[in-house]
């Protein structure tokens, strides 16, 4: 058995440890019971080992990263649930969506911690050998270039357009209320996602940052009711960034054009 299966196989059993005896002194305090049930303590048991191989997901290319982190998430929430059910007694839905929500706020900051972490180690080997650096973590650097175009459309064009219709006095905000939202924000989005898929693969920042960016227009500009106009544009953004991530893999280098 390899040194890492060794390590990995460690953390699961000890973790499956700490989960029984979290289920031993806390299950009787939060069920007002003498002791805990069988049941509960071979799902906490459970709980445990599934929190301690949370380094399983992580492998050598991303789809396969992204297919394992989210089968453990599903495996942990669904664990998570049934301790909450059976050992809580929670029964409302709001409390349900709440604790859920937690879950996945925690997990993904732990998993980020540890996600970056590993991709270091993976640089530090790759400098080792003398191997190309291989793409910024998020693949940051490689969506800058396309930063200069989000602030043009999310903070620029906003306020100019909305100047425009106000000196023009209309009754309708055409280009500001009609225009911008429906038409130039998500054609936009979607053509510079599409370029930026194309040329660099799935940038998950890009459309966080057409979000971001707009953001501040909707209470400078307009108000709450405006909100959506951030999904307008991040939305397209990111369905055009994963079709250019399925054109590059699907055509050869060669055979992309240059848009």
């Amino acid at each position: 058995m390899k040194k890492l299966d060794r390590a990995c196989l460690a953390r699961i059993i000890m973790g499956g440890i700490l989960g029984l005896v979290a289920s031993v002194a806390l299950v009787p305090y939060l069920t007002n019971a003498r002791s805990p049930s069988l049941a509960a303590c071979l799902l906490c048991t459970a709980l445990g080992a599934t929190l301690g191989a949370a380094t399983l997901p992580f492998a050598d290319d991303g789809p396969t990263l992204v297919r394992r982190s989210l089968l453990h998430l599903g495996v942990t929430a669904l664990e998570v649930a049934l301790v909450l059910w059976m050992c809580v007694d929670l029964r409302d839905g709001r409390a349900w969506a709440l604790w859920m929500g937690m879950l996945v706020l925690f997990y993904a900051v732990i998993w980020l911690g540890r996600w970056i972490g590993w991709y270091v180690e993976v640089m530090q080997l790759r400098a080792l050998l003398g191997l190309a650096p291989g793409p910024s973590p998020l693949k940051w650097r490689e969506t800058l270039p396309y930063l200069p175009l989000v602030l043009l459309l999310c903070d620029v064009l906003p306020p100019v357009l909305n100047w425009i219709d106000h000196a023009a006095v209309a009754d309708v905000p055409v280009l500001s209320g009609l225009l911008l939202p429906y038409l130039m924000l998500p054609v936009a989005g979607f053509c510079s996602g599409l370029s930026l898929g194309k040329r660099q693969g799935v940038c998950p920042l890009y459309p966080v940052a057409c979000f971001v960016c707009y953001l501040p227009m909707v209470y400078l500009v307009y108000n709450y009711t405006a909100l959506f106009h951030c999904f307008m544009i991040a939305v397209p953004a990111l369905a055009g960034n994963m079709l250019g991530w399925l054109y590059r893999r699907a055509v050869p280098k060669e055979g992309r054009g240059t848009v």
